[in-house]
């Protein structure tokens, strides 16, 4: 009984109160909100509390804890599924890439290189760390406002193992032509494969007519798929490296420090490729608990 509960609870969680609207495809609130509705989280005090008044048994935290663990399951944090994305899209887009893929095993491979922009404060990003037992850990902020942040385009070489992270003021049209300059400098004559996402300035008619003019093919991802885009789990590690537990005094702090992570881990490719990896294929069982189409 216990099993069933838990297991039909995490599946509540998983559906959004909204379906996809048959004409339009569109996601629309659900007529049935009452049947889509996540109950709240099973803590284990909510647990206690629901066969206390279910069974009249009285059973401690502990002993649910470890009923739970018998049954396999584990205390993890939630992710987010992005009901908005579409597995035909998804699917599409993954074979294109896998054929892509299979290119670098020829003589003139192309470069397949990511791009994705992060905006990063200089307020620290307070995580976890060693302190004294029982002390709280502290750390120094010198309260720097919202606008206090830099703008990075972010660039993946994914056979390569290289990254590269360039500062801006901030993420446009104009920016991201600078960035497609820079691709082609560095390397004039490769082909080279750009895989970005669908933001206003990535698919700016400028940048397109400038990628076609240097002979840069764009690759652009599905809607609503960070899970393809490797850049992210760059940010991810910059903000371990660089951001957590540490308040930047200026921009110029800040983008030295960046600049010191970036060659710290471009000596390393093989580390690099090995957290950065491609994700090359769907999770059929998770595309199952996406909206139906």
């Amino acid at each position: 009984m216990l099993d069933d509960l838990i297991r039909a609870g995490v599946a509540s969680a998983a559906a959004a109160s909204v379906e996809r609207d048959a004409p339009t495809q569109r996601l629309v609130p659900s007529a049935d909100p009452a049947a889509h509705t996540a109950p709240a989280r099973w803590t284990l005090k909510r647990l206690v509390a629901w066969i206390a008044a279910r069974f009249g048994r009285q059973i401690s935290r502990e002993t649910v804890r470890q009923a739970l663990k018998r049954l396999g399951f584990s205390w993890k944090k939630a992710k987010a599924l992005l009901n908005r994305a579409n597995t035909a899209a998804r699917e599409a887009f993954v074979a294109n890439l896998q054929a892509l893929l299979q290119r670098p095993l020829r003589a003139s491979p192309p470069l397949v290189v990511y791009i994705d922009e992060a905006h990063i404060h200089q307020e620290a990003d307070l995580g976890y760390g060693w302190a004294p037992l029982g002390e709280r850990l502290w750390v120094g902020s010198h309260s720097p406002g919202l606008a206090d942040k830099v703008s990075f385009y972010g660039r993946y070489v994914d056979n390569a193992g290289q990254v590269a992270i360039w500062d801006f003021p901030c993420a446009n049209t104009e920016h991201t032509l600078t960035v497609l300059r820079r691709l082609r400098e560095r390397e004039p004559t490769r082909e080279l494969i750009v895989i970005w996402d669908g933001a206003s300035y990535h698919r700016a008619n400028a940048v397109l007519e400038l990628a076609q003019q240097l002979s840069i093919t764009v690759m652009p991802l599905p809607g609503y798929r960070p899970d393809f885009m490797p850049v992210e789990a760059l940010w991810r590690w910059l903000r371990e490296d660089v951001t957590d537990q540490h308040c930047h005094a200026t921009a110029a702090e800040l983008i030295a420090q960046v600049e010191n992570f970036v060659h710290t881990i471009n000596t390393k490719p093989m580390v690099a490729a090995d957290r950065l990896w491609t994700k090359t294929a769907l999770d059929p069982e998770e595309e199952k608990l996406r909206i139906s189409g």
